[in-house]
């Protein structure tokens, strides 16, 4: 079928939408094949670019005018910063985008710097804080580092089998652990031309908790590392540093980045500088290059303004537009969705053996990671939504095609850890004592089976004839037994329980439980008590943390896509579904898209969330493209 947008948008139906929408995203594909839309989080990603420039040196004016103005432009009416739109204000956000406006010179007896200051010290202060941003007081001087926890790199030496050696954290605290060591080790200290005194309150340590409960014990375990560092085995000490050293260089992908994210990214770069490396080694080099490419420059009245992505989306992007424009009738052939399938199949990882293979050495490689270039780090969850993707593609190679799915296919089905769930990097990384660990205030930190990636999975394995083998069964069972007592699912990389819930019900109805079946059941009745007023599904990201919130929070383009696809899934023809898809096509803007500035995207579950530009498009699309079409695959 042929799809253009319509002369006339006032009287939108569902297809003249759907039409509008198609449209719409294939403008937006990149004449190399792939989607990428904007991965927006928090101004902690400019205030940290800031400081790790002043750090080494390099800051510029002009990049520190413009990562200022993005930085006031968010503040709250109460002097606050916060982790996401219209969420509540958060005290280390505040303080880092404090610091980084001094750094761009903002007086702080300015209006602005004054409400923050006030609403800093209001929340404990500096002395309250997370470690993290301690830590980044402590490189300039504002903070001591006998005050922070202590992470010795001899670390590194601790076997696979041995509690806290370094993969028993998640892939993204790995990467940030390791370097941390190297930093916290050398204890670097460069003073700013200002001091903080404004953000502190003068208060106490916190006192120990009791010594036979995990924090009380580590707190101590903590004291006795701090008398380790300072008087260490020397000779150990220098062979960790170099070996932790060894560990990072070998870990730095094609764009200089770390795992394509930005808190590996910059404390590699930090620990690299401290060692001696020069910034004009390959490595340093590459490393300041790469973030070139993350940053975003936009023209506002006040000038422009520069803010820079945690990490970058494409591959996921694309295999979901690729996704939504097969659900909308787009022929399988189309020049569009080929282009974005020859860069799909370009971006395999066919050969590389990643921190992944430390639980599954006798896997062999595969699959698709989340970015343009890490190599290292493939996830099962792009990789699930990839191939289901591919799979329905008609390409003029279908042998490359159908042998890239096969390797992809395998690889994430090795990668189910013992439980019978899927966890997006790693196998069986479900050791929760490094959770214990005074330095783990920040989020996850490690990166156990989720409803959310074990749905996606179970769903690519049905849908490749897969549903009968014992794999998939366990998996089932797995997302069985996960279902929450009121009939949802908890979603942990995206917004929340509609997201988890949005996710496993087609899943489950494509592995063969049938839609009368009371799981099933229980889910739809779930989304029907949560739908909104309007018709649309929204869940604030505040449900992570206060459970008043589950399932409820104003109504978004992509949580309401969500909520339609595990109904239509359900096969149902109710109110419910003509309320929400009568929610999409209202909402729609004129020019096809729809707006959505709230943030339905997850990081670290109550911690840091991310606003997809992307999401209000892709599944939108595919929601209301299986209502034109009436199917749910």
């Amino acid at each position: 079928m042929t799809l253009t947008a319509p002369e006339h948008l006032a009287t939108r139906t569902p297809q003249a939408s759907l039409d509008a929408a198609v449209a719409f995203l294939r403008a937006g594909r990149h004449p190399d094949g792939w989607w990428q839309g904007e991965l927006e989080t928090n101004v902690t990603m400019d205030a940290e670019d800031l400081l790790l420039r002043e750090f080494l040196g390099i800051r510029t004016d002009t990049e520190t005018l413009e990562a200022a103005r993005w930085i006031r432009s968010r503040q709250r009416a109460d002097g606050s910063w916060a982790t996401f739109q219209d969420g509540p204000a958060d005290l280390s956000t505040t303080i880092e985008a404090w610091v980084a406006l001094r750094l761009a010179g903002d007086d702080p007896a300015d209006p602005h710097m004054r409400s923050a200051q006030t609403f800093v010290r209001a929340e404990g202060g500096l002395e309250r804080s997370r470690v993290f941003t301690r830590i980044w007081m402590a490189l300039f001087g504002a903070w001591s580092w006998d005050e922070l926890p202590d992470m010795p790199p001899e670390l590194i030496f601790l076997p696979t089998w041995f509690p806290l050696n370094v993969y028993d954290w998640a892939c993204w605290a790995r990467q940030t652990v390791v370097p941390l060591t190297v930093v916290a080790t050398l204890r670097p200290c460069r003073p700013l031309p200002f001091g903080v005194d404004e953000l502190r309150t003068g208060a106490a340590a916190e006192p120990l908790a009791k010594p036979w409960t995990w924090t009380g014990a580590f707190q101590r375990l903590d004291r006795v590392l701090h008398a380790y560092s300072r008087r260490p085995l020397r000779g150990v000490r220098r062979l960790a540093m170099r070996r932790a050293a060894e560990w990072v260089l070998a870990r730095q992908e094609a764009d200089g980045s770390w795992g394509g994210i930005q808190p590996p990214w910059v404390y590699s770069l930090l620990a690299l500088h401290l060692l001696g490396y020069p910034l004009d080694h390959p490595a340093v080099a590459a490393g300041i290059r790469g973030l070139d490419r993350f940053l975003v420059r936009e023209e506002t009245p006040e000038g422009t303004v520069r803010r820079l992505e945690a990490c970058q989306s494409p591959v996921w992007d694309t295999c979901l537009a690729v996704t939504a424009l097969l659900d909308a009738g787009v022929p399988a052939d189309d020049p569009d969705v080929l282009a974005a399938t020859d860069w799909m199949l370009a971006e395999e990882i066919p050969d590389v053996r990643g921190d992944w293979s430390v639980r599954r050495p006798d896997l062999a490689p595969g699959g698709w990671a989340f970015e343009f270039d890490n190599d290292g780090y493939p996830d099962t969850d792009d990789t699930a939504e990839v191939v289901l993707a591919l799979r329905r593609v008609t390409h003029p190679d279908p042998q490359r095609l159908r042998a890239a799915v096969d390797r992809g296919v395998a690889w994430t089905i090795g990668m189910q850890s013992r439980d019978g769930g899927w966890g997006a990097f790693d196998a069986d990384n479900t050791r929760v004592l490094v959770t214990k660990l005074p330095f783990c205030d920040f989020g996850a930190v490690i990166d156990p089976p989720s409803a959310d990636v074990t749905a996606h999975v179970v769903e690519m394995m049905a849908a490749e004839g897969l549903a009968a083998t014992e794999e998939c069964r366990r998996g089932v069972d797995w997302l069985l037994a996960a279902q929450e007592r009121d009939g949802s699912w908890f979603g942990r990389w995206g917004a929340n329980h509609v997201y988890g819930t949005g996710g496993v019900v087609p899943a489950l109805v494509a592995a063969g439980i049938d839609a009368d079946a009371p799981p099933v059941r229980r889910a739809v009745g779930w989304l029907e008590r949560h739908q909104n007023d309007d018709g649309g599904w929204g869940e604030d990201l505040r449900s992570y943390e206060d459970p008043s919130w589950i399932g409820r929070g104003a109504s978004t383009p992509s949580q309401t896509a969500w909520a339609l696809l595990a109904l239509l899934a359900a096969g149902e023809s109710s109110d419910a579904v003509e309320r929400g898809v009568r929610y999409l096509v209202d909402t729609q803007l004129p020019d096809g898209s729809w707006e959505e500035t709230l943030y339905t995207g997850t990081g670290f579950p109550g911690a840091f969330y991310i606003r997809y530009h992307l999401y209000r498009m892709v599944f939108p699309i595919s929601a209301l493209g299986r209502y034109v079409n009436g199917h749910s695959s």
